[in-house]
């Protein structure tokens, strides 16, 4: 699939495959400090990473999805969703949503049926009006800190 595009208050938003390389700026920036920005499993031929631009700019959004089972769903077909960040830039104006909402229709297409994901208890509000359900109490995802489980089943009735 090439790149889809997507009008945005400010411009139109372009969600393209990208390699796991082009995430690291934003990833660096907004998730990593201090760690490495290479993740478990990035150069997999089988992972999805996503890139969201803004009027053909620079890159304002990541995002990874790759096969993981799901530690509270147990079966096949399931996806993780990682790495997920946006430039606070462009927060707000529907980069995020058009990431998860591109990333999902690629993973089902590719036979997924469930996505889930360790949320940051700061972004589990978007996560839920997205359409993900929070299936866990608050635990500790350290060095990072506080998350929550969830999940989103495919497709999306």
């Amino acid at each position: 699939m090439g790149a889809v595009s997507t009008d945005a208050g400010p411009g139109t938003i372009t969600i393209e495959q990208v390699d796991a390389t082009e995430t690291h700026p934003l990833r660096a920036q907004e998730l990593r400090q201090g760690r490495p920005l290479e993740m478990d499993g990035d150069d997999a031929p089988y992972a999805l990473h996503l890139a969201a631009r803004v009027d053909g700019d620079s890159i304002v959004g990541v995002v990874r999805f790759h096969p993981r089972d799901c530690p509270w769903r147990p079966g096949e077909g399931s996806w993780q969703l990682r790495g997920m960040a946006t430039d606070p830039r462009v927060r707000g104006l529907g980069v995020g949503r058009a990431l998860v909402a591109e990333g999902l229709v690629r993973v089902a297409a590719r036979g997924g049926d469930l996505v889930w994901c360790d949320a940051r208890k700061p972004a589990v509000g978007f996560y839920e009006r997205i359409g993900f359900t929070a299936v866990t109490e608050e635990y500790d995802l350290r060095p990072v800190g506080p998350h929550i489980g969830m999940i989103i089943e495919l497709p999306i009735r």
